[in-house]
């Protein structure tokens, strides 16, 4: 299989955003309850610097499979060298070990991007996502109990990291 990854740019938006609106009924990996609009996810979009904090689309064969980030974590100056990391894969693509070739691709880039922690918010109950992690040397740096509310339950939140130093 050959996976590539390309700096997203502003005219992959659209499937960016489908790709997450993807995940929304799974409840599994994001929060939001509905699907986000493109317009809605231009902000968020914009911050992405691709040379500080990037985003990737993953290709397999040409085609998008999914997207990764790291973005900044917290916004104050001394957190600059941890970043938060997101990782969606279209459904048609899971499964197919592209999660962990994701997390291989950002950690070999760390060095360049100036950072040597990344954290993940996962929820407790994602256990495709919290195994794919673990594996990968992180460790749960706080558990938020009962924070979200979908669909009539509540569901925990984990904070996920790891140093590279």
């Amino acid at each position: 299989m050959s996976i590539t990854f390309t700096p997203a740019t502003e005219a992959a938006l659209p499937t960016i955003v489908a790709i997450y609106n993807e995940a929304i009924p799974g409840r599994l990996a994001t929060a939001d309850l509905t699907p986000v609009t493109v317009a809605s996810k231009q902000a968020w979009f914009a911050q992405f610097d691709p040379v500080r904090r990037p985003i990737w689309l993953i290709q397999v064969a040409g085609v998008t499979a999914g997207w990764v980030s790291v973005e900044d974590f917290y916004g104050r100056p001394a957190y600059a060298h941890t970043a938060e990391i997101s990782l969606y894969l279209s459904a048609t693509f899971q499964h197919q070990h592209l999660g962990q070739a994701a997390l291989d691709h950002v950690i070999a880039q760390l060095p360049r991007l100036g950072l040597d922690t990344l954290v993940a918010f996962v929820f407790h109950h994602n256990q495709p996502s919290q195994h794919l992690f673990a594996r990968n040397g992180f460790a749960q740096w706080g558990h938020l109990p009962a924070v979200a509310l979908m669909d009539e339950q509540r569901r925990d939140l984990d904070i996920l990291g790891r140093h590279f130093n």
